[in-house]
């Protein structure tokens, strides 16, 4: 498949204010999810994207899966009554921002003199949501359709894993969902220089996530005795092994792709023993590849007691467990391993990893889509570390890529900001995402149906 004929692409810059708009307005309305079904905001979001939505024709519902938790989901028709749906997706929710440690407001969606929107949100994720709202936005005010019927969803509860949000929907709502076959959604699709090149990493894959409680158990007493049977030393003793254990090299079938493919701009052989000067090849990209080429788990909590004298005879641990395809049971043993007898583990959150082809049409389109607005470009596949709604859509067969199109400044730190203090893009940055959204979505002229 190639990507749309040019007559059907926005001009450069021809978006650009209304994809900041959007993304401003978005950043403004504080959506910060603290986790444990703690989140503001979302009503206000989703009744802001339904609007844009409902402008277009696309019938939207706002769906409350618990109190005061909301989601949006609409429809686009397209043109090829013959292809399943694709859905673009994204999340309304934002990780707590600390104003008191940014150089701006990050509720501001300021606009600063370098063309730069700041504020939470701007790269996680509502500048991508601001693209999509866009993208259709231009599709249906110049009379053009996409090639496949478009499901837009903006799920609540993304930064807390979804439990609210893209689960929820799964599991009491399928219906919504299941005439479609593949999804677009965040992080993939950045560029990165490599070797004086410009790259986009487009995500075919995400590592598993376990989030584990740890609880050592042993004899209470009196903090004056001698105690060697103690819950605390024994949690500590396993949480410092943990945190401490080198997982090994582990190339998956993206990661390997990935690094020979880099070897190959560097012009250099892959030495699968030594990744680093891909990595360092990579920039700052490097943060989100390098703990893909093995598993990891880190200790991020420790709780017991309540009195100086007295020994516990419970003490508790969190740890995050990030799994590569196929490993999740090696990992669990190796972590029973590391924290030996007396501890029982169990798991707060689970998410099975995931690993898609890079091929077919869609991937295709992609490909083709970014060469158009990039020439000379290259197009490389990448895991994430971290998780997305993608993966609780992957229980329904629908195959999701990461893609959010993004021509950035070679200066730029871009994988800092996820999360990230003085989180911000370039307008510029979103509008280059249209136009390559646009040509993805394949549009047509109404005359073109099929």
């Amino acid at each position: 498949m190639t990507a749309s004929p040019e007559s059907h692409i926005p001009e450069p810059g021809l978006l650009s204010q209304r994809v900041a708009q959007i993304t401003s307005d978005l950043i403004r309305i504080d959506t910060t999810n603290f986790g444990g079904n703690n989140c503001r905001g979302e009503r206000e979001a989703a009744e802001y994207c339904a609007h844009v939505m409902s402008d277009l024709g696309m019938n939207p519902e706002i769906i409350e899966s618990v109190p005061d938790r909301f989601s949006v989901i609409g429809r686009l028709a397209g043109w090829d009554a013959e292809a399943p749906a694709l859905i673009l997706h994204g999340h309304l929710d934002v990780v707590p921002a600390q104003a008191e440690e940014w150089s701006r407001d990050p509720f501001s969606g300021e606009i600063d003199e370098d063309g730069m929107i700041w504020g939470r949100g701007a790269v996680d994720m509502k500048g991508m949501d601001a693209m999509m709202l866009t993208a259709l936005e231009y599709l249906v005010h110049n009379e053009l359709r996409p090639r496949r019927d478009i499901i837009l969803c903006l799920f609540s509860d993304e930064e807390a894993g979804g439990v609210y949000g893209a689960q929820w929907m799964v599991q009491n709502r399928p219906e919504l969902l299941t005439d479609a076959t593949e999804a677009i959604s965040e992080v993939g699709g950045f560029s990165a220089e490599i070797a004086g090149q410009r790259a986009y990493l487009l995500q075919t894959g995400e590592k598993g996530i376990a989030w584990l409680n740890l609880t050592a158990t042993a004899s209470p007493g009196h903090g004056s005795s001698v105690h060697p049977d103690n819950a605390v030393t024994r949690l500590a003793g396993a949480m410092d092994r943990i945190g401490r254990h080198t997982w090994p090299l582990n190339y998956t079938k993206t990661t390997r792709d990935l690094m020979e493919q880099v070897s190959e701009m560097m012009g250099v052989d892959f030495d699968e023993t030594d990744p680093s000067p891909q990595l360092e090849a990579l920039g700052s990209a490097a943060k989100f590849v390098g703990s893909t080429l093995r598993n990891s788990a880190n200790p991020t909590g420790m709780t017991a007691g309540y009195k100086h004298n007295v020994i516990p005879g419970t003490a508790r641990g969190t740890v995050d467990a990030r799994v590569l395809p196929g490993e999740d049971d090696k990992v669990m043993e190796q972590l029973r391993e590391l924290a030996g007898d007396g501890i029982e583990f169990d798991y707060e959150h689970k998410v099975s990893s995931l690993e898609v082809p890079f091929s077919g049409d869609l991937i295709e389109l992609m490909v083709a889509a970014i060469e158009a607005e990039d020439p000379g470009a290259r197009v490389l596949p990448f895991m994430m570390s971290g998780g997305t709604d993608n993966n609780h859509l992957s229980q329904l067969g629908i195959t999701g890529y990461g893609f959010m199109p993004l021509k950035l400044p070679a200066d730029l730190d871009f994988t800092a900001l996820f999360h990230g203090i003085d989180e911000r893009i370039p307008v510029d940055s979103l509008d280059f995402g249209v136009r390559t959204l646009v040509r993805v979505l394949d549009p047509g002229h109404d005359e073109r149906n099929r």
